[in-house]
């Protein structure tokens, strides 16, 4: 496009700002000056607030190649979700992932790094060749390529335990055996003898763990196993997944469950509204606790206990990671286990039992 006002031609770009022009401006050295905008050297707070103000007012930006260059790293952290790679956007539209990626994404920031979030699958052309310092892989599938790719390409990688005692691989994860314990303990303790299991037809090692944890489980009190795994992700392929539970199976003997833990993330009060649409009241029919970061189970009447999987934990304990090795050179195989948390609310306790606002970090 032109501009008319200027003769129909484009307007010359705006100059840009050196550092020996700020310099200038304050009346200070280009190495004071710089030393100011780096938080280094021994100035005084007055000339250092003079220096940055002064690169502020005349809207001063370092150059970002020079730095790189200088550093040898572009300060880029790719980010991959593994486990949706048919839907590889569709992460964002679920409560646990799209805090994981915003709290990556501060947390990088904070630190001097920005992330950029790529496709899922294998390893794509459009990004391969993009300098990147490293990648955080969430959540891989079991036959997902990526990591394999990532670091035959000597790129370093982040991402949950899978990835343990791999050279150039990193981990962060939770103890998802323990949580899945600690959920059908206090299902078990307000009563419930026929928990039901819905969980996503997902080949991650977290719901890999939650199927063998409640197995082990269900072997040890001597109750039926009913599982029911979501057919996608999403709230329509859940809440299916959910209802199907309700009416229970022959694995149960005919019987209906008598609670209900949803592992796979569908909004807590769709949950709650396909059990009283099967005739369930929560909770004196039917105890039920949701894995979920969504704030409405806050809201619902009753209201629904989660387990946390504390995302903004993981994204801070994986980003701290990322600069150890980057920046300090830690290279050896290194992890992180960060604690989950199960908060008791109404529909997981029985009427005349104690109901806890939060229950200890598993």
């Amino acid at each position: 496009m032109t501009d008319s006002r200027h003769g129909g031609q484009p307007s010359s770009p705006t100059p840009r700002v050196r550092l020996v022009d700020v310099a200038r401006e304050a009346g200070l050295s280009k190495t004071t000056v710089s030393a100011a905008l780096n938080g280094t050297g021994r100035l005084s707070p007055e000339v250092r607030e003079k220096a940055r103000e002064t690169a502020r007012r005349m809207g001063y930006r370092p150059n970002a190649t020079a730095r790189q260059l200088r550093a040898g790293r572009a300060r880029l952290i790719g980010y991959v979700v593994g486990e949706l790679v048919d839907a590889p956007w569709t992460f964002l539209e679920s409560p646990y992932f799209a805090r994981l990626t915003g709290a990556t994404a501060a947390t990088a920031l904070a630190r001097g790094y920005a992330v950029v979030l790529l496709p899922a699958g294998s390893l794509q052309r459009e990004w391969a060749e993009l300098p990147l310092d490293a990648v955080v892989v969430a959540d891989p599938a079991a036959d997902d390529p990526i990591v394999e790719e990532l670091l035959a390409a000597r790129i370093p990688v982040f991402s949950d335990r899978s990835v343990e005692g791999r050279p150039g691989a990193h981990w962060v994860d939770v103890d998802g055996a323990a949580a899945v314990r600690a959920s059908l303990d206090h299902l078990w303790e307000q009563g419930a003898r026929r928990p039901a299991l819905v969980t996503p037809d997902s080949t991650t090692r977290f719901h890999s763990g939650v199927f063998a944890a409640y197995h082990a489980w269900c072997a040890e009190h001597g109750v039926s196993e009913w599982v029911v795994r979501a057919a996608a992700p999403g709230n329509g392929p859940v809440v299916r997944a959910v209802e199907t539970a309700l009416v229970g199976g022959p694995e149960t003997g005919g019987e209906r469950p008598d609670a209900l833990f949803v592992v796979a993330e569908a909004s807590p009060p769709l949950v709650l509204e396909a059990a009283r649409r099967h005739g369930y009241e929560v909770p004196r029919d039917l105890l039920l606790v949701c894995v979920s970061e969504d704030v409405t189970a806050l809201h619902t009447d009753p209201a629904v206990t989660t387990l946390s999987l504390r995302p903004h934990d993981v994204a801070q304990a994986g980003i701290e990671l990322l600069v150890a090795v980057l920046e300090h050179g830690h290279l050896q195989p290194s992890g992180v286990l960060v604690p989950t948390e199960l908060e008791v609310r109404a529909s997981s306790v029985r009427h005349g039992q104690t109901e806890w606002t939060s229950r200890p970090p598993t």
